[in-house]
């Protein structure tokens, strides 16, 4: 028998071990490619003009990283406080020279890392450790409304404790106030004054999310007296997606629930001289029995038009007092005329379901009306009534319609040009 063949197959597949073996010895070999080293201490090679040890940075020195040998260069920086946020940098195309280009935060600590190369392209690191400084006047961001479950229409407020006026500040401002939903949404803040932001999506909130909302503001320069103060978190539910929608001129109410008709009912809304409010309002608050007076609304007490009535199952929409309410003196005209002066009125059994139907939040629209339009912000909330460029326009960031471009991230980690 001849076994040739076999003693060559065995050879063959020696021979390719020996190779691999090798290739491998090869490629772990101390002068293979410069960038497989394990990164050496830089800090000969290096300059940084943080404080020492014992020290604390001020939080308006800007921070610089410089390498002192002219063949070596700077090849990325990055410096991070305790609480995750990258300082902006900028990197000279060259390498030779790193500096921050925004304010540190007080009262943290940073960690700073450089990475080098030397003339011979072998990579060096060094990394440096430091505290900053506290503030002494702060920032205080207050958010609203309480934790709870809310209807889809809910704008989110933010209070601040100082004016903020100038744009770049603002902008700061919007940057440190996270608004994150699930499931996710498009949305931005609107600088109601110089005290107060709303925040709203696009469309509205989806049904059953979860929306969640923190000040990232600690610390940070918001202008040239205030920083940012700690804040308390907010997180807010909605719930199923109500809305109501009165027709003042068909006088009826068409109630959805998921977008579907739940129930249609006769209404009567304000007659002529005291039209009811068209567009979108959302439900504010929710009163059992109120006593509703003329006067509330400017009308003299014993004209033609006073009145003073006890009312029940009361939905307000605005804070001037209109109201989705019982009104059984006038259910001979509710689904044929209007006869109140401005709020929306329907039988008591149908105010007593409507009352336990909605929650704060829902979203209640008029159409049909000769009244005026709801304004957006001084008499509830009327955010909905602006569209979405109107929107974005009352923010710092995407005023005018342009977007705020880049992250703070991206720009801590700029890179010499190539």
């Amino acid at each position: 028998m001849n076994h040739t063949p076999r003693i060559r197959t065995v050879v063959s597949c020696t021979l390719l071990v020996v190779t691999l073996v090798a290739g491998a010895t090869a490629c772990g070999e101390p002068d293979g490619h410069p960038l497989s080293l394990k990164p050496y201490d830089a800090a000969d090679l290096v300059s940084f003009n943080g404080p020492s040890e014992n020290e604390k940075a001020d939080p308006d020195k800007p921070l610089e990283v410089t390498v002192k040998d002219d063949d070596a260069k700077i090849t990325d920086v990055t410096a991070v406080d305790r609480e995750g946020r990258h300082l902006a940098g900028e990197l000279d195309a060259d390498g030779k020279r790193w500096h921050s280009t925004t304010s540190l935060a007080a009262g943290t600590r940073y960690t700073v890392k450089v990475s080098t190369e030397n003339g011979d392209g072998a990579p060096g690191s060094r990394t440096y450790a430091f505290g900053t400084t506290s503030a002494k006047k702060f920032l205080k961001v207050a958010f609203g409304p309480q934790a709870g479950t809310y209807g889809v229409g809910q704008p989110l407020t933010a209070e601040l404790s100082a004016p903020v006026t100038d744009k770049a500040s603002r902008a700061t401002v919007e940057r440190g106030l996270q608004v994150r939903s699930t499931p996710a949404v498009t949305g931005s803040w609107y600088w109601v004054d110089a005290k107060t932001l709303h925040y709203r999506p696009k469309e509205y909130w989806p049904a059953d999310a979860t929306i969640d909302v923190r000040s990232n503001l600690k610390g940070i320069k918001v202008t040239n007296a205030l920083y940012g103060a700690t804040a308390k978190p907010l997180k807010l539910t909605t719930g199923d997606r109500i809305e109501a929608i009165t027709d003042a001129s068909d006088h009826s109410m068409t109630v959805l629930r998921n977008g579907e008709v739940i129930n249609t009912l006769p209404v009567t809304t304000g007659k002529p001289g005291f039209d009811t409010r068209n567009g979108v309002k959302v439900v504010l608050a929710k009163e059992q029995f109120v006593r509703m007076r003329g006067e509330s609304i400017g009308i003299s007490a014993g004209s033609s038009e006073s009145y003073d009535l006890p009312v029940y199952w009361a939905t307000r929409v605005t804070w001037s007092g209109e109201y989705v309410h019982a009104a059984p003196w006038s259910t001979g005209s509710q689904g044929s005329a209007n006869v109140s002066h401005g709020c929306t009125g329907m039988s008591t059994a149908d105010a007593q379901w409507f009352f336990e139907t909605v929650r704060e939040g829902d979203i209640v629209k008029v159409v049909g009306s000769d009244g005026e339009t709801m304004t957006p912000f001084d008499n509830g909330f009327g955010d909905w009534n602006l569209d979405w460029d109107a929107w974005r326009k009352g923010s710092a960031l995407h005023g005018g319609g342009t977007p705020d471009s880049g992250t703070d991230v991206e720009a801590a980690r700029l890179r010499p040009q190539v």
